[in-house]
């Protein structure tokens, strides 16, 4: 696979992006909580109207009419007068007092549909970024294996975790300035009504703030994007490091790992100073202007007081609604660092959602028999991996129903890349490689993958028990299936000899079990799966003698009524295959039994004479 082909997600997902376009595919995940959604900006909507009225009632009601005995008919109180005077009738208390009432109201009602508003937000955030987290895996799963073959685990473990735990911040952040947003308009609109003249001469000040947000944001996007890389990049190499500690420690390669890990350490360290020099230099600025931009009101506004254009309350609610004006500018600079950290990570994860490198699936797949006969046929098989050198050439190999059949040869000689073709592992071209006369291609995968079972060298073991290792989740695999399964392969002794038996939890790789036991389970659960075509990529090598040993002996129970198809660099192990395909530099060069190929004294026969050669020496 060629490093063009290897580093080419990586240079889309670290392409520059549009924020505001990713941001807004995220309605894709909201939309089954639109009804939260809905009761959040609800509850919004009359936080904000509360926030708006509780400073009229401060400034019209108390302040000028109150206190000063001064009521402007002309100007607009939202009906904050009149209720006053209701509740003082209703009560039989001072004017003063029921003012006082209404203004706790409004503060409590902005306080309880703010909470409102934030809470159904927050839960609608969490459940859209959960089905997120769902999808992405779900698309990670489908993508080719030749993706995972050239990109790095950490690289995807950190979108699927870190990358989509940023979002939570974006999502909040937005959700706070969405809350600001909408008594910023009201009390905009109210400013104007009063005084257009001082809305006029306090709002360049506004436009100043937003251009300092604007600017920050054009110098710091990318170097927020190139941390959400280095983070990245941090945890690949930890990743690496950790799942190969044995390796690590038995090659003393720490002070390497440690050198390497400071480096990447050291890169993230520099981008970290980068954003927060920017970072300081923005807030003082912010705050300058802001405060610039009160004391200009002050003086303004008490000139207008002054001159009777305003009226003392009307001052007092300009600066009480100036703080709705600027507040969210504020929020905005104080959360552009997570913000911008955010939607470098929203980008992160739509490039790798858009990643569309699957295997093909026909739009009309052809159904393959409940219980396919087993025959195998490869036809003028040619393959390149991407747009490296020909791996396979011109290979044409019949493998009946039923038959063992070995493929053996050097390394690298395609021997794998021939049985994962089988599989769909890889895509072959069309009508090339045959099921029962069907060309798999035209097959759906799901399909083709219940009739054709493979045993690799590499098994994973995953997280649970030894039953759930066997049965993989299946709920149609019995426990008699599984149990089945165990003894067809002779696994059922040692997994009976364990703690808790079938029910022994393991951890992920299985590290309560030898290589051979391993092994065995993964023989157990291929039978459990009960395939017609069985494939053995070196599925003994790495096994002591004795559990090879049992292996050989299960292998005759394994592959009775299957067409077998056996990789192995031991020749001794495939002595009793039906047939032996000797594969060389892509192509199959000698074809026979044990016998026949001894005798003929070619490539097979060099090689066993080498093995045995190692063997005794």
């Amino acid at each position: 696979m060629s490093e063009s082909a290897a580093s080419a997600f990586d240079r889309a997902s670290e392409a520059p992006g549009h924020p505001l376009k990713d941001i807004w595919r995220l309605r894709t995940w909201f939309a089954p909580y639109a009804p939260r959604v809905a009761l959040a900006f609800v509850g919004s909507w009359l936080s904000a109207a509360a926030a708006v009225l509780a400073p009229i009632v401060l400034s019209r009601v108390v302040i000028d009419e109150i206190l000063m005995q001064r009521r402007a008919d002309g100007q607009r109180d939202f009906g904050q007068r009149a209720l006053t005077t209701w509740l003082a009738d209703v009560l039989g208390a001072s004017q003063l007092t029921a003012a006082a009432l209404i203004y706790l109201a409004w503060i409590l009602s902005w306080g309880g549909f703010g909470f409102l508003y934030r809470v159904q937000l927050a839960r609608a955030s969490q459940a859209a970024l959960f089905d997120l987290r769902r999808d992405l895996l779900a698309h990670v799963e489908q993508l080719a294996p030749a993706f995972f073959d050239r990109t790095r685990v950490g690289q995807i473990l950190a979108r699927v975790t870190t990358d989509v735990e940023s979002l939570s911040d974006l999502l909040t952040g937005i959700g706070m300035l969405l809350g600001e947003l909408l008594p910023l308009s009201l009390a905009a609109a109210t400013m104007l009504s009063l005084d257009p003249v001082l809305f006029a001469e306090i709002s360049p000040m506004m436009l100043a703030v937003a251009l300092v947000i604007a600017v920050f944001r054009r110098i710091a996007l990318p170097t927020y994007a190139a941390i959400r890389a280095s983070l990245a990049r941090m945890q690949e190499h930890l990743h690496e490091v950790l799942s190969g500690m044995d390796s690590v420690q038995l090659f003393a390669r720490e002070r390497i790992s440690i050198a390497r890990h400071a480096a990447l350490n050291e890169e993230n360290r520099k981008l970290e100073a980068r954003a927060i020099r920017a970072e300081t230099l923005q807030n003082p600025i912010m705050e300058s202007v802001q405060t610039f931009a009160l004391a200009l009101l002050v003086w303004l506004g008490g000139n207008h007081v002054a001159a009777g254009i305003v009226s003392l309350g009307s001052l007092v609610l300009f600066l009480q609604y100036s703080e709705m004006l600027f507040r969210p500018l504020a929020a905005l600079s104080e959360q552009s660092n997570q913000w911008l950290r955010a939607t470098a990570a929203c980008q992160r994860i739509f490039r790798l959602l858009d990643w569309n490198e699957r295997l093909s699936e026909p739009s009309q797949p052809l159904r393959l028999p409940e219980r396919v006969q087993g025959h195998v046929e490869f036809r003028a098989l040619r393959f390149r991996y991407q747009t490296g050198p020909e791996v396979l050439r011109s290979v044409d190999l019949t493998i009946a129903p039923g038959e063992t059949l070995a493929l053996v040869g050097p390394t690298g000689s395609g021997k794998s890349t021939l049985a994962r073709l089988l599989c769909r592992l890889y895509d072959a071209p069309e009508d090339t490689v045959f099921l029962d006369g069907i060309d798999v291609t035209r097959v759906a995968l799901a399909d083709l993958r219940r009739q054709v079972g493979m045993i690799l060298q590499d098994f994973h073991v995953f997280p649970g028990t030894v039953r759930d290792n066997i049965a993989l989740g299946d709920p149609a695999k019995s426990a008699a299936d599984v149990r089945r399964a165990a003894e067809i392969v002779q696994a059922l002794a040692f997994i009976e000899a364990l703690p808790q038996g079938f029910d022994t939890p393991l951890t992920g790789g299985g590290r309560e079990l030898s290589n051979g036991q391993r092994q065995l389970l993964a023989f157990a659960r291929v039978i459990a799966l009960d395939p017609r075509v069985l494939v053995l990529d070196e599925a003994t090598a790495g096994v002591d003698p004795a559990t090879e040993t049992a292996i050989q002996r299960a292998l005759a129970s394994v592959t009775r009524g299957r067409t077998s198809i056996i990789i192995a660099h031991r020749l001794k192990t495939v002595r009793d295959a039906t047939r032996i395909a000797v594969v060389d530099a892509g192509r199959i060069v000698e074809l026979g039994n044990h016998d026949q190929l001894w005798a003929s004294g070619g490539l097979y026969r060099a090689l066993y004479e080498a093995q045995l050669a190692e063997s005794t020496g």
